[in-house]
């Protein structure tokens, strides 16, 4: 679970870091020189690259989001007493825990 929350957070952060970037590129158009227009070219390069590279795990994230929920779903409907069980000690052990807080 902690895994997939790093996934999701290292998502959001290229996602902030490509709108960065973007601004960036917007706010210094105006600025002339043959090294600056060749950095804005790489940047602009890579910045397309990584937005395909961010799409494409973003979907591979979403069809194992689906995958789990269908097994999930796929095991509750198939042992639901074992489910109840499994989430009767899942609430215990958070009450436990919350009571001790």
């Amino acid at each position: 679970m902690n895994e997939g929350v790093n996934k999701e957070k290292l998502l959001t952060d290229l996602k902030t870091l490509i709108t960065d970037a973007e601004e960036l590129l917007r706010a210094t158009a105006n600025q002339a020189g043959e090294r600056v227009s060749a950095a804005r070219k790489r940047i602009e390069e890579s910045l397309e690259k990584r937005k395909v590279t961010l799409s494409e795990a973003e979907d591979l994230l979403l069809d194992k989001t689906h995958e789990a929920a269908k097994a999930a779903d796929e095991y509750v409907r198939h042992n639901p007493w074992g489910a109840v069980g499994i989430a009767a000690g899942i609430g215990l052990v958070f009450g436990l825990i919350m009571r001790r807080n």
